[in-house]
């Protein structure tokens, strides 16, 4: 299975979502930025709002594609002890990575919502998507996070996912609606024709048209 973009992604995905559609306290939360195309049309699946939740990586000195863990929005961080010890990256080295991912959180946080308050989660089904797993940290990070806030569930929902991302995320949310799970995973991008990098004004864009009741066109 290869999606053709993201949001071909989301469309198929949101039809594994429908028991949710206009269900009171349903909130879609999507990790920027390739989660929220994603995110968008299963919001506009289940007809609730949409809103970000922000999530970084923290990559290894020199090889910043390999995940030494994640940070979220609230200071919560999930570090790959493995990971860490096979390096041997000292402690203090990764205090200042996660500070420099914490910056650039807080940037994107307020480059996204401008003024506006993070929406509510308190009590609420929460439906966390992305468009891809590939060693689950982001997503397990965000969990982590998101259950502080007390929501009443979090459903992880992802077009893709490798198996092992899979079976640890299982482990942190109430339920994970994955429609792909490829028994050979390298890369998120090698299940989508078109995997272009989502841009920053993609991603406002898609927050604005997501507060419009669905069917409604820009004034």
């Amino acid at each position: 299975m290869v999606f053709p973009d993201r949001i071909a992604a989301g469309r198929v995905l949101s039809a594994r979502l429908r028991q949710f559609a206009k269900h009171d306290g349903v909130l879609v939360l999507a990790l920027p930025r390739g989660g929220v195309p994603v995110g968008f049309e299963v919001a506009q699946a289940v007809y609730a709002p949409l809103d970000v939740f922000l999530v970084r990586k923290l990559g290894a000195p020199g090889q910043e594609e390999l995940a030494l863990g994640a940070i979220a929005s609230g200071g919560v961080r999930l570090l790959n002890a493995e990971t860490v010890r096979i390096l041997g990256i000292p402690p203090r080295q990764i205090d200042e990575i996660t500070r420099k991912e914490a910056q650039e959180l807080e940037r994107r946080e307020h480059l996204y919502r401008g003024d506006r308050s993070a929406l509510d989660v308190h009590g609420r089904t929460l439906i966390l998507v992305d468009d891809g797993m590939a060693t689950g940290f982001t997503m397990r990070v965000a969990v982590k996070a998101l259950r502080q806030k007390e929501p009443q569930e979090i459903i992880v929902a992802v077009p893709v996912a490798s198996s092992a991302a899979l079976k640890d995320v299982e482990q942190e949310a109430d339920a994970v609606v994955c429609l792909y799970t490829p028994r050979e995973f390298y890369a998120v991008g090698q299940w989508y024709r078109d995997f272009s990098q989502i841009g920053d004004a993609e991603v406002r864009d898609l927050l604005d048209r997501a507060k419009r009741p669905v069917g409604q066109s820009p004034s």
